[in-house]
């Protein structure tokens, strides 16, 4: 067999790699440090986390942190809200541990050496902390698997592997992550120069020709599209929305500049649905859901967003102020990005490796089939 055919061989069984450490019952808990600026002293300590912490908590969540002691004034337990605050001071707030949703936990090494990782995400794994998700994440999986290495092998020098871009909870596939600062640092700027050429408004194909890394998707949407290929420039703002506190993501004329190419791969009259291709040419969250969804072709099972490209239940005067134990507020009653159920897959990354220069290609394929029961094939492949 030649050099070139082994490369592209997909591996067998054996040789297929996977970690992931199941998940504890709890979490550890969250720890919060602020120091009192000179703008703010004055405050009491239920202003002061009442007006900047907002979000997280409403009035009352915040009298029941103080109240359950789960606050620090320079080292000590206050537990009274009218406290005076002075410039300077130090306060800590304690999330106490909690039981995250669900998740898996295991994830597959598709392709690694000294300077990248890239990973199959399942769908239902958050890959960054947030929200209800601070320990159940990708980055977790990546700094235990790393702290378990270099415990079995006290020659092996210690590396912090991060991700580099993000997948949504729901979204399966290829995930690239870094494993120094400086494969971070210029595959960052990889995905900013592209966004950045859709910025300065040039052709599909110029955008193409620019990049130096490409990602495409696979996504089983609800209707059928007479057309092949269709290019989608709707530019994503946010909107106020409830249980997201910097805003949801949608189709919005005021927006910034998006560029999605789509392609059908095979159409289902039967059951009026299409399975498409898409390449994001920009990196906007959740472009694909709203840019599909835009067009009358929303995700299968997406909870979240509806024909227009806008979420499917909004009310923006719908706020509710109820609490949960800890303080914080319940989840709302909305559907919210996170949630699951869509089908949506990252199928296929090319990029220039940032350090050595070479082409490298991966590519994950998922078949749809019936009830969105998924059956996952890899194929591999590396070009000079």
């Amino acid at each position: 067999m030649s050099k070139k055919a082994e490369l592209a061989a997909p591996p067998s069984a054996a040789e297929t790699a996977y970690f992931g450490e199941p998940w504890p019952e709890f979490n550890d808990g969250l720890t919060y440090h602020d120091i009192v600026r000179p703008i703010d002293a004055g405050l009491t300590l239920i202003e002061f986390y009442s007006r900047k912490y907002k979000s997280s908590a409403p009035l009352q969540g915040w009298l029941q942190r103080i109240q359950n002691k789960q606050i620090t004034v320079d080292g000590k337990v206050v537990t009274i809200p009218d406290t005076e605050l002075r410039a300077g001071t130090e306060l800590v707030y304690h999330r106490l541990p909690w039981r995250e949703p669900d998740a898996p936990y295991l994830l597959q090494v598709l392709f690694e050496d000294d300077y990248l990782i890239a990973l199959n995400k399942p769908s239902g794994l958050q890959v960054l902390p947030g929200g209800l998700f601070q320990q159940r994440t990708v980055l977790t999986q990546l700094q235990w698997h790393v702290s378990k290495l270099t415990t079995s092998s006290s020659g092996c020098q210690k590396t912090h592997p991060v991700p580099v871009h993000r997948l949504g909870r729901g979204t399966s596939g290829i995930l690239l992550c870094a494993k120094t600062k400086l494969a971070k640092s210029r595959l960052a700027a990889y995905f900013a120069e592209g966004t950045s050429v859709v910025e300065d408004k040039y052709t599909n194909s110029e955008c193409k020709k620019m990049r130096k890394i490409s990602k495409i998707y696979r996504a089983l949407v609800s209707g059928v599209i007479d057309m092949d290929e269709v290019v989608i420039k709707q530019p994503i703002g946010t909107i106020k929305y409830p249980g997201v506190a910097k805003g949801l993501y949608v189709a919005s004329p005021s927006g910034k500049p998006a560029l999605s190419s789509v392609r059908v791969l095979e159409r289902d009259l039967e059951n009026n649905s299409t399975l498409v291709q898409v390449e994001i040419q920009s990196g906007r969250p959740h472009q694909i859901r709203i840019h599909l969804s835009f067009i009358g072709l929303p995700l299968i099972g997406d909870p979240l967003y509806v024909s227009g490209g806008q979420p499917k239940c909004f009310d923006p005067e719908l706020m509710d102020e109820s609490f949960e134990k800890d303080g914080g507020y319940q989840r709302p009653e909305n559907p919210v990005p996170g949630d699951c159920g869509y089908n949506l897959h990252a199928h296929q990354i090319v990029l220039i490796h940032p350090i050595t220069n070479e082409k490298i290609w991966r590519q994950s394929r998922r078949r749809f089939l019936e009830k969105s029961c998924l059956r996952m094939k890899f194929s591999f492949s590396v070009a000079s």
